[in-house]
């Protein structure tokens, strides 16, 4: 009989610095691409704070990132990973002295940061989320990583069909918009207004209506998850695969949106970072999937398609990254 030989693997280090949160993932990724986890980790640094007003990153903002990234070399570090890569999305990509954040990245982790552009972005997105779900649902799925400063879209299969990156996420429409606790309704309609212009066109671009799965990432859609299933803790084995019914996310979406700060802090599942946030987060996520769920009951309804339900899936841009360097 043949000994039975496991693959190799190599242990590597991935960094996804957005506009909200850093977060970091130590895994073993093996040659045919299954990764095993070792170590995730997540800091709401607020790196984007006051970029869409500024063009720059503030310097508080920077400290604070800075110090999260030593952190996370001194894990890397003490882990053993022998391949790191850092990749910042949409703050970064927005602001005018990203020269001095990559500057401080190389003193603080000892690799070059990459900017990571919206196409980017959304192919690592793509590729860490469906490898979560692309066993237990059909495509296509159209993927949705909605961050602090952007959101990305993706529709394929085993790849991308089309992508699109929106400048519209839960940090960026709360300081564009949702500045009243809680918002009132004027504000509430600029924002939605706001991110329905965008769908418009971002749909000239992604075909919402080949939509067969929904999936969902990143954490104003895993927080609106818990929420809708009343979990009294971050539960993230419970979160991750979640499938539910579309009307139930609306309704938690909306829920969210109309509490106050402390309101929102109150939940057990909450990350105390997010709350200020997570309105506009989830004001963000309901425009997107009552979206898709109306452009697939015209393009599918004759055929019987229909949006039922939508998936949330914690694999995600930092899964993708970790992947990329097996």
């Amino acid at each position: 009989m043949s000994p039975v030989t496991s693959s190799p693997t190599t242990r590597v280090a991935a960094i996804d610095c957005g506009t909200n949160s850093i977060r970091l993932l130590v895994a073993d990724v093996a040659a045919d691409g299954t990764l095993t986890e070792v170590d995730r980790r997540l800091q709401i640094v607020r790196l984007g704070q006051g970029v869409d007003r500024t063009g720059e990153l503030a310097p508080e903002a920077l400290e604070r990132t800075f110090a999260a990234s030593r952190e996370y070399a001194r894990v890397i570090a003490e882990a053993g990973a022998t391949r790191v890569r850092f990749v910042a999305t949409s703050a970064t990509r927005d602001a005018r002295n990203r020269a001095a954040f990559a500057e401080g990245v190389r003193d603080a982790v000892g690799v070059d940061p990459e900017v990571a552009s919206g196409d980017e972005e959304a192919e690592l997105s793509f590729r860490g989320a469906t490898a979560g779900v692309a066993s237990r649902h059909a495509g296509p799925y159209l993927v949705v990583d909605l961050g602090g400063g952007s959101t990305e879209l993706v529709l394929g299969t085993s790849t991308p069909k089309a992508a699109l990156s929106l400048d519209v996420g839960s940090v960026r429409m709360t300081e564009r918009y949702l500045h009243s606790d809680p918002p009132v309704p004027d504000e509430v309609e600029a924002a939605r207004a706001d991110v329905r212009a965008a769908l418009d066109g971002a749909a000239r671009t992604v075909p919402f209506g080949e939509t067969v799965t929904l999936v969902g990432l990143a954490g104003s859609v895993t927080s609106v998850t818990a929420h809708a299933l009343r979990l009294p803790s971050y539960q993230r084995e419970r979160v991750h695969g979640a499938v539910l019914p579309t009307d139930d996310v609306l309704a938690a979406c909306d829920d969210l949106l109309h509490r106050t700060r402390e309101e929102r802090r109150a939940l057990g599942f909450m990350h105390p970072g997010r709350a200020d946030v997570i309105g506009a987060g989830a004001l963000v996520w309901a425009e997107v999937v009552t979206r898709v769920r109306d452009d697939v009951a015209r393009s599918q309804g004759a055929a019987g398609g229909a949006l039922t339900q939508v998936v949330t899936s914690e694999s995600d841009i930092l899964d993708g990254i970790a992947l990329s360097l097996a």
